[in-house]
C-alpha cells in the first residue's frame, strides 16, 4: 500500500509520535520515499501525551533517519500542559484555548510569551542557518549579520526550494486528536510541498522503441496516466486508482493500456475523498481519481491516448516470504475460492496464489503470517467463504556457492527430424547486486548459430524457477555459454532449451547448492524486568541480537531472526512479559539455512502433503 503510494506521490507529510519518536516502521516507510524521492515535511503528533519530547523526535529523525530536519514550530508546553507553538517563520505564538469546539479552527496568534523568547530565537537562528546553505540571497544577509531583515516571505521560499530538492525537513509539531496544530500543517503543505507543476517532466519509454518520452503536467498534453490501485467495490465494481501526469480524462474516453495494447472505455470517473465516490466528468493532469469500465488492469499499468503511447515503469513489489495451504471448509466452495483469491490477488500485488502440482492444495503467499491472517479474514468477512489452514511454509529460495563447468548432449531420434544440441557451460553463483540470470555469450567461430542463443538462455532462466534441492525458485545464477555444436538437420530452437534446462540441473547439483531461508528483522520493546526472558527466547529461535537501546517505557531489543522461528511469536512474547511488550517484524534478507537444519527441511518437503 506505502510503496504504490509513494510512487505516484509529488509530496508526504510524515507523522511520529512525539512519545514512540522514530519507530520501526517509519524508517521502513522513510527509505520508501527516499527511493521514490518523495519531498516530505514532519509532524510530531500526541504533543498532550504523558512522555512527549518534540526535540527528542527531531533528533530521533536526524540520527536514525539521516534526514535533515529543521523545526518551524516549536511547542509551548508539553503533556497536559501543551497550548500551542511558536512559528518560527512569522516568530509568532499560536495559542489554542483549554476548552475548544471548534476542532482546532479557533486559536489566538499573539506575541511571543516571554519565558519562550530566548529558544525561539535560536531555534529561528538555526532554521536561517539550514536554509542560507541552499539560497544564496538568505546565506548573503545572514553572513552580513543582517539575519533580522530577513522577512517571513523569504523563507518560506527558501524553505519551499529546499524541502522540494530534499535538502530539509521542516518539522511541526501539535495534536491531531484535538485538531491543535492541523490548521497550521495544511498551510504548510500549500506552502513547502510540490505541485505537479513543479515536477518539471516525467520520463517513460516508447512501447515500441524503447526510447524515452518525457511528458509535463499539461491539462492540454497527450493522455499520460499511471495506475497504481485496484480495488472492488460492491457498487460500482472494480475500481482502478488512476494517477494522470498529462493531458485530460473525460468519461467515455478510450485509452490504451501499453502493457495489454487494448484499448479500453472509461465509462465513469470518481474523485475520492476516502471511501465517498464525488462523480466527475473531467480529471486534468496532476490529479488522482478512480475510473471504472476496464475490463483488463494491473497494479503498474500505464493508461495513454492511443496515438501518443508511453509505458512509464512500473511498479516493483517484493517477492513473498510465508506461504499458507488452504482449502473451503464447504467443499462447495471450491470454485467460489478461486474467484474471490483472484480478486483478492488483482488488488494486492504482494499476494500470490499457486495450486501445488504434486498436491493439488492451494497455497497463498505474501509478506508475513500478519498479511496471510488478513486475507483469510476477508475471505470469511466479504466473501462469506470459511477456509481450514495448514501450518505457514517458508518461501525458501536456492543458490549455489561454487563454480561448475559441464557439457550437455541433447540428442533424440524418433524417426524423421531428430533432435540435437550439444553446449558447454560454467554455472557460479551471480555477480554481486546481480539478480536473476546473467547470462554470458562466449561462442566462438560459429559453432552455436545466434539464432539458437536466445533458447540456451530461455531454457536456463525456466528452470531457474525450480531449484535441483527442492524445487525452490534460485534467484540469481551467472551462467557462461563456452562452447557447443549443432546438427543441420535435428538442431532446433526447441532442442537448445531442453538441452539448458538439462544442464541446469546437472551442473547445479555439482556446484554446491544451499537453501536460503528469510531472515526477519525484528524490534521488540520491552519492561526492564523482562530484557532476559525474552532475549533468551531469541536465542533459542536462532536469533541475532544486534542491539540494545533505552527508551522512556523500557528497552529496545533489535535482532535478525529466521522467519521459520517466527511463527506464533506474538503470543509467545505476549506470555513472557505478561502482555507488556510489543513487536515489529520486516523481512530483511536471505541467507542460507546450517547444514543440519537444511537436511531436516528437504527430508520434511520432498513428496509430503500439508497437514489441514
Amino acid at each position: 500500500e506505502v510503496e504504490r503510494s509513494l510512487r505516484i506521490l509529488d509530496g508526504a507529510v510524515a507523522l511520529f509520535c512525539a512519545v514512540g519518536g522514530v519507530e520501526p516502521q517509519s524508517e521502513t516507510v522513510w527509505r520508501q520515499a527516499d527511493k521514490y524521492n518523495v519531498p516530505r515535511i514532519a509532524f510530531v503528533n500526541k504533543m498532550d501525551r504523558m512522555g512527549a519530547d518534540f526535540f527528542e523526535v527531531v533528533s530521533q529523525i536526524k540520527t536514525k533517519l539521516g534526514a535533515n530536519p529543521v523545526p518551524v514550530q516549536i511547542p509551548i508546553g508539553k503533556e497536559e500542559k501543551f497550548r500551542g507553538m511558536i512559528d518560527l517563520i512569522q516568530m509568532k505564538a499560536i495559542l489554542f484555548p483549554e476548552v475548544d469546539d471548534s476542532k482546532g479552527a479557533k486559536y489566538d496568534i499573539v506575541n511571543i510569551p516571554a519565558e519562550y523568547q530566548e529558544s525561539a530565537m535560536e531555534y529561528r537562528m538555526n532554521l536561517i542557518e539550514s536554509v542560507s546553505s541552499f539560497d544564496d540571497h538568505i546565506l548573503s544577509k545572514y553572513l552580513d549579520n543582517k539575519y533580522e531583515e530577513i522577512t517571513p516571505e523569504e523563507l518560506l521560499q527558501a524553505i519551499r526550494k529546499s524541502t522540494i530538492e530534499m535538502k530539509i525537513t521542516p518539522v511541526m509539531c501539535g495534536t491531531a486528536f484535538r485538531n491543535k496544530g492541523v490548521q497550521q500543517l495544511l498551510d504548510y503543505v500549500c506552502a513547502f510541498l510540490p505541485s505537479p507543476l513543479d515536477i518539471e517532466y516525467v520520463e517513460g519509454t516508447h512501447p515500441d522503441t524503447e526510447q524515452p518520452v518525457r511528458v509535463k503536467a499539461d491539462p492540454k498534453g497527450h493522455l499520460a496516466a499511471l495506475a497504481f490501485k485496484i480495488t472492488t467495490d460492491p457498487f460500482v465494481g472494480r475500481l482502478c486508482y488512476i494517477r494522470i501526469y498529462s493531458g485530460t480524462l473525460t468519461n467515455g474516453m478510450q485509452v490504451l493500456n501499453t502493457r495489454t495494447g487494448k484499448k479500453e472505455r472509461i465509462s465513469r470517473i470518481f474523485q475520492m475523498h476516502a471511501n465517498k465516490q464525488n462523480p466527475r466528468e473531467v480529471i486534468e493532469a496532476g490529479d488522482i481519481c478512480a475510473v471504472v469500465g476496464i475490463k483488463e488492469i494491473r497494479t503498474g499499468d500505464t493508461l495513454c491516448d492511443a496515438a501518443h503511447p508511453i509505458r512509464f515503469e512500473s511498479i516493483k513489489f517484493p517477492d513473498p516470504v510465508i506461504g499458507l495451504a488452504i482449502e473451503p471448509k464447504n467443499q462447495t466452495d471450491v470454485d467460489k475460492l478461486g474467484m474471490a483469491l483472484s480478486k483478492l490477488a488483482e488488488e494486492d500485488p504482494t499476494l500470490k496464489i499457486k495450486v501445488d502440482e504434486e498436491t493439488g492444495q492451494t497455497v497463498i503467499n505474501g509478506m508475513g503470517e500478519l498479511h496471510l491472517e488478513i486475507i483469510v479474514d476477508r475471505l470469511k468477512r466479504e466473501f462469506k467463504i470459511e477456509c481450514n489452514q495448514g501450518r505457514p511454509q517458508v518461501a525458501y529460495k536456492e543458490a549455489i556457492t561454487r563454480s561448475y563447468q559441464h557439457r550437455e548432449l541433447f540428442k533424440k531420434q524418433t524417426g524423421g527430424r531428430g533432435k540435437f544440441a550439444d553446449i558447454i557451460v560454467v554455472v557460479e553463483p551471480a555477480d554481486p547486486g546481480i539478480t536473476g540470470l546473467q547470462f554470458i555469450d562466449k561462442v566462438k567461430g560459429g559453432n552455436i548459430p545466434k539464432e539458437y542463443i536466445p533458447s540456451v538462455e530461455k531454457g536456463f532462466k525456466e528452470a531457474m524457477k525450480n531449484g535441483v534441492l527442492a524445487g525452490y525458485p534460485m534467484d540469481s545464477l551467472k551462467v557462461t555459454l563456452l562452447d557447443g555444436s549443432y546438427h543441420e538437420v535435428d538442431s532446433d530452437s526447441l532442442s537448445f532449451e531442453i538441452a539448458a534446462k538439462q544442464a541446469f540441473k546437472e551442473a547445479c547439483r555439482n556446484a554446491g547448492p544451499i537453501l536460503l531461508e528469510p531472515i526477519m528483522k525484528l524490534e521488540v520493546v520491552t519492561p526492564e524486568e523482562y530484557m532476559g526472558d525474552v532475549i533468551g527466547d531469541l536465542n533459542k529461535r536462532r536469533g541475532m541480537i544486534e542491539g540494545m537501546e533505552m527508551k522512556a517505557n523500557g528497552r529496545v531489543i533489535k535482532a535478525k531472526v529466521p522467519l521459520a522461528e517466527q511463527f506464533g511469536y506474538v503470543t509467545v512474547l505476549r506470555t513472557l512479559t505478561s502482555g507488556r511488550a510489543t513487536s515489529t517484524m520486516e523481512f530483511s534478507h536471505y541467507a542460507p539455512v546450517p547444514d543440519a537444519l537444511a537436511k531436516t527441511i528437504l527430508e520434511n518437503v520432498k513428496g509430503k502433503k500439508v497437514e489441514i
